[in-house]
């Protein structure tokens, strides 16, 4: 498809893996992209989508508690 690389190619001009490109156009973190039959179409012209900071659900918080003075105890 002129204009479109795949996400192989994506993931080889972004230095990143495959699974990775696959998961930016699932997000919805790659603009233009399109999707037919499970295949992700990428405008060959599209840059490198950049981080963005993630919540991490899976760091526990501080399990001592903390009363609204500030104090421990």
């Amino acid at each position: 498809m002129n204009g479109y690389i795949s996400v192989k190619e994506a993931a080889e001009r972004w230095d990143i893996s495959v699974r990775q490109v696959q998961k930016l156009c699932g997000a919805g973190r790659v603009d233009g992209v399109i999707q037919f039959s499970g295949t992700w179409a990428i405008p060959e012209n599209t840059p490198k989508p950049t981080r963005t900071a993630v919540s991490k659900p899976w760091v526990k918080k501080s399990t001592a508690a903390v009363k609204e003075d500030g104090s421990n105890g």
